[in-house]
């Protein structure tokens, strides 16, 4: 009898103890103040095997910057990066959240974290006009990867317009061990200019409802993770990446073309698949995939929507560094089919090449390589010397060097049937390319310039006129 009152007082001290707002051990926590970095970087990983209270400090920054080469826009975000900068921390830690809504602001803005266990997230406690400053704290409860979202009404373009991040939430017993880590978002941004239309632009709320999206970003820019930007690796080194979609609205397919996920923790959960190529990733949900690259090269992620990817901006690189693999993914030998006409013995020599010339506008040149890496590198190649028999080359090549008009023409319009190029036949489709005037012109005189070492020869008033007319 006097066991059981024992235990029955037990349980109610139990009981009362849970009730109040904080225990001793709760209250004698260390104090961490979070380290934030920005993506695709994230804060190391965790090593403490015991809850701590993590002190996270983010500041609301509108700020306007380049979304594609040419084209600006103000982005709300959270830290100055879209995504916002990652949050980490580990089960079972109180997490102190301080945001900053500066003074330059122009809007109210507040936080809502889908890592809380309590009404709104956050969201009702964080809601703050420029010039002001909200905390608050919730425990960590549940180890996984979540989305961190303004909650401001109204909120679809608050987040269309980059306000987004993730905070991840570590397992008490810690994370398997890897050679790289990073963090990549996609989200979709509506813009009342065409893609990659020059100048300013603005957000467009009724391309937002109708979730027509002029662009579908990762890290929130054209080119965010490509060229000096790329992701990079050793083969055989473990790579995991915490995948998000900050939307609001588009779904993502993610594919990374030239690996296989080893592991994929489906919406950023406890639980994984593996050997899985695509991974559905819904607006506001997240995964975490890892993978060993096995051989050097790109590696390319993209949206397998892939009109999203080619024509809207979903595409990333990682670059992958060491030994070739003969054994693994051979180079491969390309031939003429029995029975093919006999090429000419005598080619077409190529016009010499134009010296270069002083003057160029750089800033068009640069534009003009970043549409050609988007949209032209992938069948013509990098160097522009294309593929034999299959796709013609750019580079020293007759046709475009006494006809860039006619290329222009190409471009916009597309073309299906036969061409030479430097005396060699070409038979096949080139698709019109959803581009801008602006991005026609750069791209043909990109190309002119840089790999005919030619002049510039077409402006965006010519593409225009094109447009009206079929022929060219």
């Amino acid at each position: 009898m006097k066991t059981q009152l024992k235990l029955v007082a037990a349980g109610i001290t139990s009981a009362v103890l849970a009730m109040l707002p904080a225990t001793a051990a709760e209250t004698a926590l260390p104090t961490i103040t979070q380290e934030l970095l920005a993506p695709p970087l994230l804060p190391p990983p965790i090593t403490r095997k015991t809850p701590a209270k993590v002190v996270v400090n983010l500041t609301v920054e509108e700020v306007e910057r380049e979304i594609a080469p040419g084209s600006r826009y103000t982005f709300w975000t959270f830290g100055g990066t879209v995504p916002g900068k990652m949050i980490r921390v580990r089960e079972g830690d109180t997490v102190e959240l301080h945001l900053l809504n500066l003074p330059d602001n122009k809007l109210p803005h507040n936080i809502d974290l889908h890592a809380v266990s309590g009404p709104g997230g956050g969201a009702a406690q964080t809601l703050i006009a420029p010039g002001n400053e909200a905390s608050f704290t919730f425990k960590a409860l549940s180890p996984g990867l979540y989305v961190y979202h303004c909650a401001t009404a109204p909120v679809g373009m608050h987040v269309a317009n980059g306000m987004y991040g993730m905070i991840l939430v570590e397992p008490k017993e810690g994370m398997a061990p890897v050679d790289r880590e990073y963090y990549v978002m996609q989200g979709d941004f509506y813009t009342s200019g065409a893609y990659r239309a020059p100048g300013v632009q603005g957000f467009d709320m009724q391309k937002a409802i109708d979730e027509k999206p002029t662009y579908v970003l990762f890290n929130g820019a054209d080119g965010a993770l490509t060229g000096n930007n790329a992701l990079t690796a050793k083969a055989n080194e473990k790579v995991r990446l915490y995948f998000g979609v900050g939307g609001p609205n588009i779904t993502s397919s993610f594919h990374i073309i030239g690996t296989i996920f080893d592991r994929v923790y489906t919406e950023g959960g406890s639980h994984y698949q593996e050997n899985v190529q695509t991974t559905m990733v819904p607006a506001g949900g997240s995964t975490i995939v890892e993978f060993v690259p096995r051989v050097p090269g790109n590696l390319t992620l993209v949206d397998h929507s892939l009109t999203r990817a080619f024509n809207k901006g979903a595409i990333g690189l990682l670059a992958v560094s060491g030994q070739e693999r003969p054994d693994i993914y051979g180079k491969g030998v390309k031939k003429a089919l029995a029975g093919a006409a006999a090429q000419s013995a005598a080619k077409a020599a190529p016009p010499a090449a134009k010296p270069a010339v002083a003057g160029v506008d750089r800033a068009q040149q640069l534009r003009g390589k970043a549409v050609y890496d988007s949209n032209c590198s992938a069948c013509h190649q990098a160097d522009g010397k294309g593929v034999a028999g299959v796709f013609p080359p750019l580079a020293n090549s007759d046709f475009f060097q006494q006809r860039p008009y006619e290329m222009a023409h190409i471009v916009l319009h597309g073309r299906n049937g036969e061409i030479v190029v430097n005396g060699e036949h070409y038979n096949g489709i080139m698709p019109p390319q959803d581009l801008s005037d602006d991005d026609i012109a750069a791209v043909i005189n990109y190309v002119g310039v840089e790999l005919n070492k030619g002049t510039p020869a077409v402006t965006p008033a010519q593409v225009r006129d094109m447009r009206k007319s079929r022929q060219p």
